[in-house]
């Protein structure tokens, strides 16, 4: 379960001292281009480093219904090696996993030929004995997923632990309800960036929609920080659809804070004014309403 780390995710914030210099000194936009080289080099030293995560399935709760009855597992995912403060937990039935497994034998049958999916007992399936045993099983499942390289790269793999809730989070956002919607979607961000450290623009998308969400609750602060955090990573895979939509905002929330974005600008000119670059027009609230539909 240990790997090279091909792609770090250089989109993380900056390290707790970097932070601090910055708030001692005041941000500057020259700021932003330092941080990203030395990102770049943090990156490089670890590149070698190892990567591993943990499942766990710590409780498991009966859902009792008019019409229907089932159990539904609550699962954690733990980054090893360090502590992880970042525990958030999903919850899913086991017709998810089985609808996972089935997808995941239709791409790789030949690589998942010695994992079982745990069977359904055809009595007994609400006793607490039955229940702890299959939260134990559907762990160790998980384990051996994540064992294979390919498995757990996957998009289906990937979906399984984000999908639900980022349907309810684009949901909630389209419906103005953002609170709600930026609650779920700081969730999945976690989730991304521990299944997803082989490919950093994974996150993207997420990051661009919790900045939509805190701007339209007014916390400019964190919007800009946010943004901030997507936007190395938008330029290192040149990511057009997101570029100029994201730098835009960056410099409207610039103003709105009383932030140097000289920089910024320049940067936005540039991309609209280059004759080989396609910048979207659509403003980047557009843009992450268009996701997930």
């Amino acid at each position: 379960m240990e790997e090279r780390a091909e792609a770090p995710d250089t989109s993380k914030t900056l390290s707790s001292q970097e932070t601090s210099e910055e708030a001692a000194r005041g941000f500057s936009a020259s700021c932003l281009t330092t941080a990203e080289l030395q990102q770049h080099w943090r990156a490089v030293k670890q590149e070698f480093r190892s990567i591993k995560l943990l499942f766990d399935i710590p409780s498991a709760r009966i859902i009792d219904q008019t019409l229907s009855k089932y159990v539904v597992y609550q699962i954690v995912v733990i980054r090893s090696g360090s502590y992880d403060c970042e525990r958030v937990a999903i919850e899913r039935r086991y017709s998810d996993f089985l609808h996972l497994h089935q997808e995941l034998l239709l791409d790789f049958s030949e690589e998942m030929e010695d994992i079982a999916m745990p069977r359904k007992k055809m009595t007994g399936n609400f006793s607490e004995d039955n229940i702890s045993e299959r939260r134990v099983a559907l762990r160790d499942y998980l384990t051996q997923l994540y064992s294979l390289r390919y498995v757990r790269r996957s998009q289906a793999f990937q979906a399984f632990f984000t999908h639900q809730e980022l349907k309810d989070a684009y949901d909630q956002l389209r419906g103005g309800r953002f609170s709600q919607a930026l609650e779920i979607l700081q969730k999945v961000s976690v989730l991304q960036e521990k299944l997803s450290f082989h490919d950093a623009t994974l996150v993207i998308p997420t990051l661009c929609a919790i900045l939509v969400c805190q701007r339209d609750l007014e916390d400019f602060s964190s919007a800009f920080e946010t943004g901030r955090r997507a936007l190395p990573t938008v330029r290192r895979y040149e990511l057009r659809r997101y570029h100029g939509p994201l730098l835009e905002a960056l410099v409207d929330l610039g103003y709105s804070l009383g932030l140097p974005v000289a920089q910024l600008q320049e940067e936005l000119t540039r991309l609209r004014d280059s004759p080989h670059a396609r910048v979207s027009q659509i403003t980047l609230k557009e843009l992450v309403v268009q996701e997930f539909v």
